[in-house]
């Protein structure tokens, strides 16, 4: 943990600025270990490797953990050599790399960093936190930028200062909440005057909902994280070859793909077929593991965006369903 960090970070319980004990440092890198003290003495939080600690190491969110720490650098920019975060990031949020530069930003959810990486290189101040054991992850890929901080905590008991940040954004994480409005709500807190904010998650409808994933959940959704991973491991290749030859028919063959429990990104990514089958076997995991999958309506997401006073909203769709407001001055 930096220490830059430190007066930006409140107990996620009282909401009191926190005392740093018992910190051993590392040259270059921080501090390694300590603890996170309330003022009152109430509660204590660890800093282990690097990264402050405000949450249990096994929760519901463990198979984020696993999924990114397999696949730490699969979906950085800097490692698949093509801006595909970077696009989706800027589509996302419609922001300009001149408006965060220099700017504290927060990410929440994380995961292995894909787009804390974008941010970072606009110039950003980012805090990148995620539930899950994914902060490690992050943390392996991005902690030699001065300006990065990782803090592994709960979104519905963000551990900052409330009205601080003047960007926050939050990529694909929100329907793997269990109460996603009451996740929107704790983002929305963090923000300081003008702040922006912006979301996308999964879009509530019939042509989503009758996705494969949806039908086979029920089940995937409670096998050990380490037997579905090795079943999709031996099955992915082979979904991607029948994917492929669905698809090739003509007229009906790129909807009947869809019907394939395959994420396959071929015509649609500019991957090469050892990152095709990585991120097909990544993003299939990521539908079928998560405790969670809770998508939302476009109504109901400008309905949280007006119902926290932001303004400038925008809801639409790209690639997900995306949501965009700031907070007044």
């Amino acid at each position: 943990m930096r220490i830059e960090l430190l007066p930006i970070l409140r107990c996620p319980r009282s909401g009191s600025p926190l005392i740093l004990e018992q910190s051993v440092y590392a040259e270059d890198q921080g501090i390694r270990s300590g603890w996170l003290v309330s003022k009152t003495g109430d509660h204590r939080y660890p800093i282990r490797d690097f990264i402050p600690r405000f949450v249990p190491s096994s929760n519901y969110a463990d198979s984020f953990g696993m999924q990114w720490n397999k696949f730490r650098q699969t979906q950085l920019d800097s490692c698949s050599g093509h801006p595909i975060s970077a696009n989706r990031f800027w589509h996302a949020t419609a922001w300009r790399p001149e408006w965060l530069a220099g700017e504290w930003v927060l990410d929440a959810g994380c995961g292995s960093g894909r787009f804390a990486e974008v941010a970072l290189a606009a110039g950003a101040n980012v805090v990148a936190l995620d539930y899950s054991t994914a902060v490690d992850a992050c943390y392996a890929n991005l902690s030699s930028h001065p300006n990065f901080h990782a803090v592994q905590g709960n979104i519905y008991e963000l551990p900052f200062r409330s009205g601080y940040f003047s960007h926050v954004y939050s990529l694909g994480v929100l329907q793997h909440t269990p109460d996603v409005g009451k996740a929107f709500r704790a983002l929305t807190k963090m923000l300081a005057p003008n702040g922006r904010l912006s979301v996308d998650l999964y879009e509530k409808s019939l042509q989503y909902l009758i996705l494969p994933k949806y039908w086979l959940r029920p089940l995937t959704k409670h096998l050990s994280q380490d037997r579905l991973f090795a079943a999709l491991q031996t099955l992915t290749p082979t979904l991607l070859g029948i994917s492929g030859a669905v698809g090739a028919i003509p007229l009906c063959g790129g909807v009947l793909r869809r019907f394939i429990p395959v994420a396959d990104y071929r015509n649609r990514l500019p991957l090469n077929e050892r990152q095709h089958r990585e991120w097909a076997l990544l993003d299939t995991f990521d539908w079928l593991a998560p405790a969670f999958d809770n998508p939302q309506t476009g109504e109901m997401l400008r309905r949280w965006f007006e119902d926290a006073g932001l303004k400038e909203i925008q809801v639409l769709r790209a690639g997900h369903l995306v949501g965009r407001g700031s907070m007044p001055a």
